[in-house]
């Protein structure tokens, strides 16, 4: 599996916001792609989130992504998405991994 882990910061009273937003753009993102993402909010920093997605390959992210971008929808929801950032924490960091071992214990 292909894994895309973002970091960035969220204004504290712009959450709900902030969700609209990623529901909005996960209609569109699975029109293309099977994935699973998942947002984690850090208990320390209550701006600071974490999202997790999880893509069958890289290829077909990749693939997916060039149309996915062409969506002038997804271009309006990053700009409203960018606009629920932390003014001096504005940086968005992205990584790449590749998934070798799942095991659930529940």
């Amino acid at each position: 599996m292909f894994v895309k882990v973002y970091q960035y910061h969220i204004q504290k009273d712009k959450v709900d916001e902030y969700l609209g937003v990623q529901e909005k753009a996960l209609e569109i993102y699975s029109r293309y792609l099977d994935f699973h993402t998942i947002y984690l909010n850090s208990k320390e920093d209550v701006t600071k989130w974490i999202e997790i997605s999880r893509y069958k390959d890289e290829d077909e992210y990749q693939k997916s992504m060039k149309l996915i971008n062409e969506h002038e929808e997804i271009q309006e929801l990053f700009k409203a998405f960018q606009s629920l950032l932390v003014t001096n924490k504005s940086e968005i960091s992205e990584e790449d991994f590749v998934e070798k071992k799942e095991k659930y214990t529940f």
